[in-house]
């Protein structure tokens, strides 16, 4: 069954032009650079930036042993808020293509870019437990 809908998507997507690559291939052509391989902000980049990168292994233990997906394709996506002070660069041009509905934490349901959800669950996968 998950192969099948693996399929279909894949199916639907290449109709579109794109496949939604994988978290873990979106993170290493974007994040690592700066937040490192596995996500602690030691990345190659991170000693060079004006402040530096988050310890993205931390985000859930900081909201109370809960990952806050929507807070984080947020800032991922390019939302900045008002108190922003990271070099943290905008992805959202980045994130055009196939979307998917996504469910927020209020109970929403969004149409948001595949390749923002598939980077924000790989991120959720590199939290310490």
């Amino acid at each position: 069954m998950k192969y099948a809908i693996a399929v279909a998507l894949l199916g639907v997507a290449g109709c579109m032009g794109e496949v939604p690559q994988s978290g873990a291939a979106l993170y290493d052509a974007h994040c690592v650079s700066c937040h490192g391989t596995d996500g602690a902000g030691d990345g190659p980049e991170a000693a060079k930036l004006p402040h530096p990168p988050a310890n993205l292994r931390g985000i859930a233990a900081a909201n109370g042993g809960v990952f806050p997906a929507d807070a984080v394709m947020a800032r991922i996506y390019g939302h900045r808020g008002q108190e922003f002070t990271t070099a943290m660069p905008e992805f959202g041009p980045l994130m055009a293509g196939p979307t998917v509905p996504w469910t927020t934490a209020e109970g929403q349901l969004i149409e948001t870019p595949a390749t923002l959800v598939a980077l924000t669950r790989y991120v959720a996968q590199l939290q310490d437990d």
